[in-house]
């Protein structure tokens, strides 16, 4: 098979409820074959017009519909869509990508509206408005209160989106602006304008979202950005160089209008200095590079340019990826056979060609060389072989903490300390993403205190996690706040309900806190199986991630029927045979309460010990129903330690733990989650009053 194209593609701009479609404009070449594939162009479109009707038209429309109803929206079109997949894919390979890299991108896009659909329902009201706080009475009689709201901008979210994810770029901008209010102009990169195109055909055609909610713009942007206005955002990604001019537009300037930047980012991922070629980590570590950096061609924001290892392990991780990368077969990205296409146009890779010149500069290349094709036109097509290089004095180099080639291009670096590590990752000036490889905990403390400030998500990587991870460039669940450092970003770009664009309302304002950054950090647990009761543990014992991963019980109808006759909770779907069969779990379920109190019998210790008291429960949700004969078992693991100070008069020095608590059932589902905070006796410390640290003789005793 092929991608040759027999017609060319004529992709359109949908604007104020109409198509519009132009004979003359710009000529896209596939990149495999060089051969023309789509003209496109924008003249004829009135950008002032167009933001008018996404403002009089779309923003009213979808305001009227709370946030539920636009979550159901958004999970019929993402159905819809995923229903027509194999379109899109068809297209795909137009840009030069193989299945997998569209498999990123187009059914991580519809899965991305599925997510924030279900993050919707699960945790935003049905309503029009975001209650944020607590009610504050104002009034000694409780007649007066106040209560801080968020409601949508009543402007538009318009998009500036990059070629490297023409379905994902969109979608992921689409459903938080959607769920917020918000109307969505987008202007897709022209590289790959025809496949943004027909997924918008096909939102369109589906009339699940109001009208107006989504206005499409190929081709030039024009003086689109002359017409935005206070109440509009514009969302940017690209090129840290592009972000900066438009940036600084006179009429963003003027107006203040809100620009969220995802640009450059230098991404590195580094090799713990304990770990050995014959250890898990260091395949790991030599797997995720790779990956990385051949993964859609390298043209990803979050694709690993900065591999840092330790001094001594430079020659082995070099071979290592040699190997691992001579794997990597390049050509048509029809073939079966291909794991690499071709970079999005010539123009791209003679860009990424001129940064490896300047790379070179302060690096040299250590593997590299052209590879036969497997398909496609060398000469004509667009195509980079994965390029390595190693920058042997990082410290003092410039160019590979500066310049990102945008392509199958990673610069290796040594480290001597975990010190000069953490300080090569933040001389990237922000980045989306880190990773660290190691099984080594105090090691991965060390760096994720070095390197959190400069990075909007951290993955530790490890034998324990890695069969779950999801990878150094995937993104945690879209609930997740990840920031965006530095000059990867122009502000704190947060996803899951927080990324709803919302004004803020009501009697006060919630200040913003620039000088705060919260990355993401993605870990594995520590002790799955085996670590112990974690109630004869005291403060000072137990780490942050600790976990247990307790014995299974098998529910009996004794225990149902014991417990209801305990609490009084006669519930019919409890004790009722027939009327649970005619009820919506169809049988006899558990008491929610019971399966509460099931699990502390899993978990807690009954002997005199460290903890002292349970001090509260947050965050209950029951998931799924567990009947007669189904069987339970519970995860806990340690979230947080709070150290409490003695108050006057307290003689036994105290912590808070929070644990989170996850029971699942004998198919391994989730059928109920929350939090328990544990009051846990510690050791006095330097800051208790009357601290009298212990003479030898004193410590032997104790």
């Amino acid at each position: 098979m092929t991608i040759l194209s027999t017609d060319l593609l004529r992709p359109a701009s949908y604007v104020y409820g109409t198509w519009h479609t132009n004979a003359d404009g710009q000529t896209l070449v596939d990149p495999v074959y060089g051969r023309p594939v789509a003209v496109i162009s924008s003249e004829g479109v009135d950008f002032a017009q167009a933001l008018r009707y996404a403002r009089e038209v779309g923003g009213p429309a979808i305001r009227k519909q709370t946030m539920h109803t636009r979550a159901r929206a958004l999970r019929a079109l993402a159905t819809y869509l995923m229903e027509r997949k194999e379109d899109y894919y068809t297209l795909n390979l137009l840009t030069g990508a193989t299945r997998r890299d569209g498999w990123v991108d187009i059914e991580g896009g519809i899965g991305t509206l599925f997510s924030y659909a279900s993050m919707a329902r699960r945790e935003l009201p049905d309503e029009r408005f975001l209650p944020e706080g607590k009610v504050e009475q104002l009034g000694k009689g409780g007649t007066f209160v106040a209560r801080h709201i968020l409601v949508p901008r009543e402007g538009v979210s318009v998009q500036i989106n990059a070629y490297n994810f023409p379905v994902w770029g969109m979608l992921e901008k689409l459903a938080p602006a959607f769920l917020g209010g918000m109307p969505s102009l987008v202007k897709p990169a022209p590289q790959t304008a025809y496949l943004t195109e027909r997924v918008v055909r096909d939102i369109i055609a589906s009339g699940l979202l109001p009208e107006g909610s989504l206005q499409l713009v190929t081709g030039d942007p024009g003086d689109l950005l002359d017409h935005v206005e206070e109440q509009d955002i514009v969302a940017f990604t690209g090129s840290a160089a592009t972000a900066q001019k438009l940036r600084v537009h006179p009429n963003i300037v003027a107006r203040n209008v809100p620009f969220n930047t995802e640009a450059d980012s230098l991404n590195a991922s580094v090799l713990g200095l304990s770990v050995r070629p014959e250890d898990p980590e260091f395949t790991l570590f030599v797997k995720e590079v790779a990956r990385e950096m051949t993964g859609k061609a390298g043209q990803k924001c979050t694709a690993i340019r900065r591999p840092l290892v330790p001094r001594h392990m430079v020659e082995p991780v070099i071979a290592a990826l040699q190997q691992e990368l001579s794997k990597v077969t390049l050509g048509d990205p029809s073939r079966d056979d291909v794991r690499m296409g071709a970079l999005v146009s010539t123009d791209q890779r003679e860009r990424v060609r001129e940064t490896l010149q300047a790379l070179q500069k302060e690096a040299r290349v250590v593997i590299g060389g052209e590879r036969d094709l497997l398909g496609g036109d060398r000469e004509k097509g667009a195509f980079l072989d994965p390029t390595l290089l190693l920058c042997e004095s990082p410290l003092t180099a410039t160019a590979p903490h500066e310049l990102e080639a945008f392509g199958p291009v990673a610069t290796l670096m040594p480290y001597d300390t975990l010190e000069e590590a953490a300080l090569l990752t933040r001389m990237g000036r922000g980045s989306l993403v880190a990773s660290i490889v190691t099984h080594d905990r105090t090691e991965a403390t060390e760096l994720v205190m070095g390197m959190a400030s400069a990075h909007g998500r951290l993955l530790i990587l490890n034998r324990d996690n890695a069969k779950e991870s999801t990878g150094h460039g995937s993104p945690c669940r879209s609930s997740s706040t990840a920031g965006r450092a530095g000059r990867a970003a122009a502000r704190n770009w947060r996803g899951g309900r927080h990324q709803a664009p919302h004004e803020q309302g009501g009697h006060s304002g919630r200040p913003d806190h620039p000088g705060c950054h919260h990355p993401r950090v993605c870990a594995g647990r520590r002790g799955a199986r085996g670590w112990g009761a974690p109630f004869r543990k005291s403060f000072d014992e137990i780490q942050v991630g600790d976990s247990l991963l307790t014995h299974r019980r098998t529910v009996t109808e004794a225990d149902i029927v014991n417990f209801a006759n305990v609490s009084g909770d006669h519930f019919y779907a409890h004790v009722d045979e027939i009327g649970a069969k005619e009820g919506i779990f169809g049988r006899r379920v558990a008491h929610g309460y019971f399966l509460l109190s099931a699990a502390a019998g899993q978990f807690v210790s009954a002997a005199p010990g460290p903890v002292l008291a349970n001090y509260g429960l947050e965050g209950l949700r029951f998931v799924e129903p567990v009947g007669i004969g189904d069987t339970i078992r519970t995860r806990l693991t340690c979230k947080r330690k709070i150290r409490k100070d003695l108050r006057p008069g307290e003689t036994r020095p105290t912590g808070v733990v929070e644990w989170h608590a996850q029971i699942t059932n004998q198919h391994d589902a989730l059928v109920a989650t929350y939090d328990i905070l544990t009051l846990v006796e510690r050791a006095r410390d330097a800051f208790d009053p009357q601290f009298e640290p212990l003479d030898e003789e004193g410590a032997a005793q104790a």
